[in-house]
């Protein structure tokens, strides 16, 4: 989806366009001007969350699109005005500050109505963004694999359809009909809701092409060799740089919100040996539009395939019990409750713990001291992440992994230890002599079969990451 140049198109509901800062590269026009706006309601306001706190937020989302941010304002409202959300008197002051510090985007941290953004463009005469636009913007650009792509615009349509009512000039052009008979002819705007609804149910054809092709592979991960661990956790709680520490990877990890969208996983070696899968996943973030969470859920349902849960939280941050609750509402929305699956599946991960004081260290420890799934680390240090480790292998050594291995003739012993040593569902035979056996073996199995037989495992490991592609 091509940029709008806002100084071309000013009226369109378009992408908002994306300049780097001056200075990140020779040659190129400076940012975009910026305007981040909080309105916030005296009465009905998030009580989880400070103003000062919600407003740094959605400043950190304007810069991860690169915007130059020239003033960032809390209005506080006694009520919101359906037609421009804010008071006449503070439009107009408001107005001769983006007038005055020669603003091209005004984002506004809260949900409009097509009606209140076409009021408050036509009063500030520059392109105006909501939250969900914004957070649009963000997942557009960092969008990489085929299916982020697709689940990404089709989100964007769909806000976009909603917004017809604002997003054109001719609005009143009709098309005429054909002799004496035909009548007008259908409306502009009906016939731009049409040629969206066409490409809206494009998109979700070819989106439910890829769930199928999910689906087959997630029958296949289901054998996988390993068990599978999935990072969750608020966008920039440091998901990224714990999953590059542990794999000694190098996925995209900067402290920006939204740094990854779409999943990396990568096989990993706990201290007793034993190999896991781990799954790093998009951030979540409060407010999240729910179009957009309908649109990854194919991605994020990946969660309730893994074994364990890491959930990852900064702890550093003056506001992170509230994140943490809205991490647990959007799994919820999703069908994965984390308070239930916290009785043996999920492990709590206290991260940024070097941020933090010695008081703060000291209560956390404690905290973390009185049992339950816990741990505290620094990804940024490594501080804590082998202790995090040891836990993993703590909470598979009790469980039974279940293995879907292709065993050739020259190994047909494997299957002889197989029966004695695991629990064997089934065995069968092809015409060329491999034994397709699928069998339950506990924790500690697992590792003593792949230093017997890693051949086998190795195969079956080339099998899942294939099938993971």
């Amino acid at each position: 989806m091509t940029a709008e140049n806002l100084k071309q198109h000013p009226e369109k509901s378009g992408k908002i366009e994306k300049r780097p800062r001056t200075g990140f590269h020779v040659g190129e026009p400076p940012a975009t001007k910026a305007f981040v706006l909080l309105p916030w309601l005296k009465l009905g306001a998030d009580q989880r969350r400070s103003s000062r706190e919600r407003l740094d937020e959605a400043v950190g989302l304007a810069a991860a699109i690169h915007l130059d941010i020239v003033i960032s304002e809390i209005v506080t409202l006694d009520a919101i005005r359906p037609a421009t959300l804010l008071g006449s008197g503070k439009v107009e002051e408001l107005g001769e500050q983006i007038k005055h510090q020669q603003v091209e985007l005004v984002i506004i941290d809260g949900q409009l109505s097509p009606v209140q953004q076409r009021n408050l463009e036509r009063a500030w005469k520059v392109k105006v963004l909501d939250r969900t636009g914004l957070i649009l913007e963000i997942f557009g650009e960092r969008a990489r694999t085929r299916e982020g792509r697709l689940q990404v615009e089709l989100a964007h349509l769909t806000y976009q359809k909603s917004r017809l009512v604002r997003s054109w000039t001719h609005l009143e052009r009709q098309r005429g009909g054909v002799g004496f008979l035909g009548g007008p002819g259908e409306t502009q705007i009906e016939a731009d809701r049409r040629a969206l609804q066409d490409k809206i149910n494009r998109l979700e054809r070819d989106i439910g092409k890829v769930k199928k092709t999910r689906e087959l592979h997630r029958k296949t991960r289901r054998a996988a060799p390993y068990p599978v661990i999935a990072l969750v956790g608020y966008t920039n709680a440091g998901k990224s740089t714990l999953f590059n520490r542990v794999t000694k990877s190098d996925v995209f990890a900067q402290d920006l919100l939204f740094a990854t969208l779409d999943p990396t996983m990568r096989a990993i070696e706990l201290p007793s040996g034993r190999k896991v899968i781990l799954s790093d996943t998009v951030g979540f973030i409060s407010d999240l539009p729910t179009h957009l969470i309908a649109s990854f859920r194919a991605t994020l349902e990946e969660v309730l395939e893994a074994e364990i849960v890491l959930h990852i939280r900064d702890v550093a941050h003056n506001e992170t019990e509230a994140q943490k609750q809205d991490v647990a509402d959007v799994l919820k929305s999703l069908g994965i409750d984390l308070e239930t699956r916290a009785e043996s599946k999920l492990i709590e991960v206290l991260n940024k713990a070097d941020l933090l004081d010695e008081d703060g260290r000291e209560a956390l420890e404690e905290s973390a001291g009185r049992g339950g799934n816990i741990a505290v680390v620094s990804a940024l240090n490594g501080e804590g992440v082998e202790a995090l480790l040891e836990q993993l292998d703590e909470l598979l050594t009790s469980d039974t992994t279940n293995l879907s291995l292709a065993i050739a003739p020259e190994d047909s012993e494997a299957i002889a230890w197989l029966h004695q040593h695991g629990q064997v569902v089934e065995s069968v035979s092809d015409d060329a002599g491999v034994t397709r056996v699928e069998v339950n073996l506990a924790g500690p199995e697992v590792g003593r079969f792949e230093k017997r037989y890693p051949r086998i495992v190795e195969a079956a490991l080339a099998e899942f990451a294939n099938a993971a592609e």
